[in-house]
């Protein structure tokens, strides 16, 4: 009886050390996950001059222009700032002959709340709980691999692995120096919180492969990124195919922002809304010919920075593609499609005012003039859940409508 006292108080005291050092590995590596958010948060938020409230609990930082994370970039310690490009592209659009004008300028969320002060740029804050949303520090911020759409060879078994689904316009086969677009701005409904819906255009170079350099920008609703539904700007970059270099906004190094206005990543207002006022932004990305960077203008109003070139291999030179169109993430929930919404929500032949639009697409040639696209292709994985279809007319030279619900009775 005795022995079987001491047996059974050993074996108690085996399991509570087992316990103990099972909490105690867990503290640990809880302990130093938060020094890695920790010392990811400080290197991401730089000090401000100024702190602005958004009214959707953002904070946005007015940091001094030169402080910026793209000067943690190696490369970019002794770069001098280019306030402005050396040369815009010509043959814009005019804007003024579209007959179904939006009511009013959009605005960002945290206009309301004040303004940043000159020689500083806006910078949406990252908290600790949007670093703990990302699968890890190092992925924060970044696109998961393969998620761009390649037209030319949509074998439903690549598709399905990459779980994102896109309905785009594209244009190949030449040497191309920017890319132009008005984007109709709508609030999709995203149904789980890993999956978002965005709309942009990318500025592509070199193979679908390993080396695959992308210039991207528009808007987006990412629950996984921002911990909201809200519409946002954003931009994106990646040298390698999204596997070790670029990220979304500046959160990383790499664009340089020269605007005190515009925030990456910031909520944009106001959206569309189904037979109501219709929303939308304009954004033009080019190459200047002279100093060779990527910049990006949002609106008529505002040149928000640049790619510097050194960043990129092909696109150092040119892009080979332009696509313009919606993404959206399938995680494909309870087994079947997801209804995350791409656009509106609605398919393209509802038209305006019902479905989302991409209108005065152009792109941008060697002589940095705005044209027209040459054999627009359209694209999509499968035009039962999202679709797209192009046209051309006077007041919107070339657009197309895009878009779709997800799943319904003939997407499941």
């Amino acid at each position: 009886m005795a022995s079987s006292v001491v047996l059974f108080s050993l074996l108690l005291l085996l399991l509570l050390g087992l316990f103990s050092s099972h909490s105690c590995a867990a503290r640990l590596g809880g302990s130093r996950q938060k020094l890695e958010v920790n010392r990811h948060l400080n290197r991401l938020n730089k000090p401000p001059v100024k702190t602005i409230q958004s009214p959707d609990g953002d904070f946005i930082d007015c940091v001094h222009i030169s402080k910026q994370p793209a000067f943690d970039h190696p490369f970019l310690k002794d770069h001098k700032i280019q306030m402005r490009p050396s040369f815009h592209p010509e043959g814009l659009f005019d804007e003024n002959k579209v007959s179904e004008k939006p009511k009013e300028k959009i605005n960002q969320l945290w206009h309301v709340n004040g303004k940043c002060p000159e020689d500083t740029i806006p910078i949406r804050r990252t908290k600790e709980e949007d670093v703990l949303r990302a699968s890890s520090v190092k992925r924060y911020g970044r696109k998961k691999h393969r998620s761009i759409p390649k037209p030319r060879s949509a074998q439903p078994d690549l598709i399905n692995q990459s779980g994102h689904q896109h309905a785009i316009a594209y244009v190949e086969g030449d040497k191309y120096y920017g890319a132009k677009a008005t984007i109709n701005v709508w609030e999709p409904k995203i149904q789980q919180a890993n999956e978002f819906s965005l709309s942009q255009l990318w500025i592509l170079g070199g193979s679908f492969g390993q080396d695959l350099n992308s210039i991207e920008a528009g808007w987006q609703v990412s629950p996984d990124l921002y911990g909201d539904n809200n519409t946002r700007l954003f931009t994106y970059w990646t040298s390698d195919a999204y596997q070790a270099t670029g990220c979304y906004n500046l959160l990383c190094s790499g664009f340089i922002q020269v605007n005190s206005e515009i925030s990456m990543g910031a909520s944009i207002s106001p959206v569309s809304a189904y037979r109501n006022s219709q929303y939308d932004i304009s954004i033009l990305i080019w190459k200047d010919p002279k100093e060779g960077h990527w910049w990006m203008q949002f609106g008529n109003d505002y040149v928000l920075g640049y790619w510097p070139s050194f960043l990129f291999s092909y696109l150092a030179d040119s892009a080979s593609m332009i696509e313009w169109g919606g993404e959206v993430v399938n995680s494909e929930p309870d087994g079947q499609h997801t209804s995350t919404q791409m656009g509106s929500g609605h398919f393209p032949e509802e038209g305006f005012g019902k479905s989302s639009y991409f209108k005065n697409i152009q792109v941008v040639d060697s002589s940095n003039n705005l044209k027209a696209p040459k054999g627009l292709g359209t694209f999509t994985e499968q035009s039962n859940c999202y679709d797209v279809q192009t046209g051309s007319n006077g007041d919107w030279g070339h657009y197309f409508y895009y878009g779709g619900p997800g799943k319904n009775p003939n997407c499941q």
